[in-house]
């Protein structure tokens, strides 16, 4: 979640907040049933008060995405939302997404961070984490995979040194996702990302830019192809 959750400029903090908890909902970050980090957290994170926080939550309430429990285990809770096939998100319902935009978007942020981080190395911890985020994709269970594919990338976008592009790819994977959602997990493709997923990795603590471009360019071509599949 820390990927997706940082300090907003002064000025939008509201806008900027409200931004930034629907990412992590969009992207199944929290998923439904589970409690939101605690305000002071979340807050902090931001570098937002928590009156302004509340404002957001409250909004969020309103929208049908978290619920407000009291209580010794009391919080914000992100609420289960089942969607028809081919359903959009209430945001996405009155215009089409550019599905080739938003693919070769998403490839030159996802090459440049893979590139990134090799050509200069990762910052401190990052190399745990890098793995630890491989090791999740690795033992999730079929229903959690997506949630962690996407964490294995935000982390990796995040190691890239650069808040922008970790901005920009957030925002574009939220709407990758939405497309993803409406095809099946194919276990078959599933696997092949995680042997990519792999070499990608190891690319990058091996210092091989290249490699990890052209890794992470494969890649994403394979879940283009698969989208431009089912959606086109």
């Amino acid at each position: 979640m820390a990927p997706v959750l940082r300090p907003v400029r002064a000025g939008n903090g509201f806008e900027e907040a409200l931004e930034q908890i629907l990412q992590v909902v969009r992207l199944g970050l929290v998923p439904g049933g589970e409690r939101l980090p605690a305000e002071r957290e979340l807050a902090e994170r931001m570098g937002i008060s928590r009156v302004t926080l509340r404002e957001v939550l409250k909004v969020l309430q309103e929208q049908g995405l978290v619920e407000s429990r009291r209580g010794r285990y009391g919080g914000t809770f992100v609420l289960h939302r089942e969607r028809t096939p081919g359903e959009r998100e209430p945001h996405r319902r009155g215009a089409a997404v550019d599905l080739e935009d938003t693919l070769r978007f998403r490839e030159v942020l996802e090459v440049g961070a893979a590139g990134l981080c090799a050509a200069h190395g990762l910052p401190a911890g990052g190399e745990p984490r890098l793995l630890a985020a491989l090791r999740a994709t690795r033992d999730a269970p079929l229903e959690e995979y997506r949630r962690q594919d996407t964490l294995l990338h935000l982390t990796l976008a995040e190691l890239s040194g650069s808040p922008s592009l970790t901005a920009q790819y957030a925002a574009v994977r939220a709407t990758v996702n939405e497309l993803l959602d409406r095809m099946p997990l194919l276990v078959r493709n599933l696997e092949h990302s995680q042997h990519q997923h792999t070499a990608l990795v190891e690319a990058v603590l091996d210092g091989d830019a290249d490699g990890a471009r052209e890794v992470m360019r494969e890649h994403c071509a394979g879940t283009a192809a698969l989208l431009r599949g089912f959606l086109a």
